[in-house]
């Protein structure tokens, strides 16, 4: 039995008639009752679930005072204290307390009446939350009322689309003018939350992680079942036959669809389309257990490289025959493509000393200046990061080429 005894408030008191009703049926075995009566006690339940959890929050809402009699920093913490729930969970409650107390009043009546579980109040104050600030109090109210009525059908999942869209069903006729606004606004925030990461494991993989707008990520998803679907069985399977979860297919289309680009589809990336450079002896290439260098200090073995060679534009690292010209001498004064190609197995970074910006991402500089008679070839060449770059056309800084090949810059004094 509770050990709450004469309680004098009608929460309190009903509080304590729920755990003596509940004490009453502990050892009640429901393996015996007929069929009707479990269905119709599963409903029941969830039904007292949804009024239970409204009476807790409205007790949640005016329960500040707890808190400070221990100067928990406010009811959910204290509750985390003292009955061990996620807190997470006791944060969230506590915020839809706040809403329905203050705000929400309908929502919380259809919680009483047991029409509206937790979850469902959850998405309905969402969705309302995210209705225009400045939208008529009339047609907020409407809103309301039908996301209630609405969850008498339908799962917080289903709850969630509909609440979307609930202009269009109460007021069609600023619905769409309001729904572009939140559009816009969505992939404003899509475009400031946009990042992608790359962290090498350490054995032979990369971990990438990424957050990227909605709508990009529909098109990464509609590509990669081109590659992933089940339709494809050389996809879907290893070399063993073993049959393939869908996130290792996602995983191998992910890696064929970039081995199937166009380069020369691509955006310009430092002066060149994107291109791989492999840097393999000919000896090398032809052994089995022969390795090779990516561009960026990643190892591969000959076997791979023969495989990117049958797929992709494999530039080799002996540059300037008949089709490609190193040295322009003056004839031009920009670097050309194949000449960045040479200074970048010359260098893979920034030649400036301790700089480890990668190569793909620096700049051709003029040793000596093209305006000063300098020539446009690799021995007037350096590679430079943007940041270097603009050091050297610094007049307070001076350079110099340390003899491992190392830039150095210094103030002047």
């Amino acid at each position: 039995m509770t050990t709450l005894q004469q309680p004098q408030h009608p929460v309190l008191a009903a509080v304590v008639a729920i755990t003596d009703a509940l004490d009453e049926v502990a050892d009640a075995n429901p393996t015996f009752m007929v069929t009707p009566d479990k269905a119709a006690a599963l409903v029941e339940i969830a039904r007292a679930k949804a009024q239970l959890a409204e009476l807790e929050l409205r007790v949640m809402a005016t329960a500040d005072d707890v808190a400070a009699d221990s100067a928990a920093r406010d009811v959910a913490a204290w509750l985390h204290h003292h009955t061990h729930q996620r807190p997470e969970t006791l944060r969230d409650d506590l915020r839809l307390a706040h809403a329905l107390d203050r705000t929400y009043h309908r929502v919380a009546a259809a919680m009483r009446a047991g029409d509206c579980n937790s979850a469902q109040a959850q998405v309905i104050v969402a969705a309302l939350d995210d209705l225009p600030a400045d939208l008529d109090p009339e047609i907020r109210v409407e809103a309301e009322e039908a996301m209630v009525a609405y969850a008498t059908q339908f799962d917080p999942t289903r709850l969630r689309r509909v609440g979307r869209r609930i202009l269009d069903v109460i007021a069609p006729e600023i619905a769409e003018a309001e729904e572009a606004k939140r559009l816009a606004a969505e992939e404003a925030h899509a475009r400031k939350k946009t990042r992608l990461t790359m962290r090498r494991v350490g054995d032979g993989t990369t971990r990438i992680s990424a957050v990227i707008p909605d709508a990009a990520a529909d098109r990464l998803a509609t590509n990669l079942e081109a590659f992933a679907s089940p339709r494809r069985d050389d996809g879907t399977r290893t070399e063993t036959g073993e049959y393939l979860p869908y996130a290792r297919r996602l995983g191998r289309a992910f890696c064929q669809m970039l081995e199937a680009l166009d380069p020369a589809r691509l955006p310009i990336h430092g002066g060149d389309a994107t291109t791989v450079i492999v840097t393999i002896d000919l000896d090398q290439l032809r052994k089995d257990a022969g390795i090779g260098q990516i561009l960026g200090d990643s190892p591969i073995t000959a076997a791979e490289a023969r495989r990117l060679a049958c797929t992709a534009g494999i530039i080799p690292a002996v540059l300037g025959g008949a089709s490609e010209v190193l040295d322009l001498g003056r004839k031009e004064r920009f670097f050309t493509a194949a000449q960045r190609r040479a200074l970048l197995l010359r260098s893979a970074t920034c030649e400036a000393e301790g700089c480890d910006i990668p190569g793909t991402w620096a700049e051709a500089h003029h040793w000596l200046a093209w305006a000063q008679g300098g020539q446009t070839d690799l021995e007037n060449a350096a590679l430079l990061c943007s940041h270097h770059h603009h050091r050297a056309h610094d007049p307070a800084y001076v350079h110099e080429r340390l003899p491992n090949g190392d830039i150095r810059f210094t103030r002047r004094r």
